[in-house]
């Protein structure tokens, strides 16, 4: 009866330490990590899901159909990362609802183009046409200062780069100009002259940057705001995690699949978190100053 059940008991305890090894190299495996972003259905993604999943890392995409939720959930705890936005985006985001999300990594700068289908240049584009142009502060000033580039406007001196429609102090063709959600602006080119569309949402769209009328220069020194990011709470900045992660968007095989899908128009860099820190925090003193 002892050998038994000091039998029985040997198995429990065997069966307890096979359990306990399982749920540890299981539980590393199961680590979730919860990403929001606006268009998760580039083959870009699958690479890093399945590059996280070989380190342990479990990546579930959360998709949102606005540029709103994104930071809400992120500041609320529903997500752990976002990816979808530049730092010219975040900073008012973080002013205006005191949110403390900061980027500890970059991953794309793409062009803002100006579209047209009806017009194959820009000289073309009849006084009093309806122009389409993202309703966000940092999208709205990115499109009237390449506007203004076109020659077809000109904004006050000083205005900066959240400039908006009462900053335009010239408009010789009296151009009537139409703020949309971002998402709309490529939707809503087939009824307006021309619309201002950022090549990543062009690129959902099927429109190649280098067919619009004009884009600017996403490799130029006045472009570093407009840099995408890997975005956590500030108090996750340096959780090695994440940071796995966000390393992964800069592997050959990530950037190759990226710069495919959307023809080139997405560039891929790579910016120390410190710099994109530094950044952000001048665009959000800058507008703390205009308050």
């Amino acid at each position: 009866m002892k050998k038994r059940l000091l039998i029985l008991l040997s198995m429990v305890f065997l069966v307890s330490i096979v359990t306990a090894c399982n749920n540890s190299t299981s539980g590393k495996s199961k680590e979730v990590v919860k990403i929001g972003v606006t268009g998760a259905d580039g083959p870009y993604w699958k690479l890093i899901e399945d590059k996280a999943k070989a380190k342990g890392i479990t990546i579930e995409l959360v998709e949102f159909s606005d540029y709103i939720q994104p930071n809400t959930a992120l500041a609320n705890g529903e997500i752990d990362m976002n990816s979808f936005q530049h730092i010219a985006f975040l900073a008012p985001a973080n002013v205006e609802n005191g949110f403390t999300i900061v980027p500890i990594a970059s991953t794309t700068i793409t062009p803002t183009g100006i579209y047209s289908q009806k017009y194959e240049d820009l000289s073309e584009i009849p006084d009093g046409s309806q122009i389409a142009i993202s309703n966000d502060p940092a999208n709205l000033g990115r499109g009237l200062s390449l506007v203004e580039t076109a020659g077809l406007i000109e904004l006050k001196e000083g205005v900066g780069i959240y400039g908006t429609l009462d900053d335009i102090e010239k408009n010789p063709k009296n151009l009537e100009f139409i703020p949309v959600v971002s998402q709309q602006t490529a939707q809503a080119l087939q009824d307006v002259a021309a619309s201002l569309i950022n090549n990543g949402i062009a690129g959902q769209a099927g429109l190649n940057f280098k067919d619009s009328l004009l884009y600017d220069d996403p490799k130029s020194e006045e472009a570093r705001p407009y840099v995408g990011v890997f975005a956590v709470r500030e108090e996750d900045k340096d959780n090695e995690t994440y940071k796995t992660i966000a390393k992964l968007y800069q592997e050959a095989d990530v950037i190759e699949a990226v710069k495919k899908e959307t023809n080139g128009g997405s560039i891929v860099v790579d910016i120390p978190a410190e710099d994109l820190q530094k950044t952000l925090k001048q665009l959000e003193e800058s507008i703390k100053n205009k308050q």
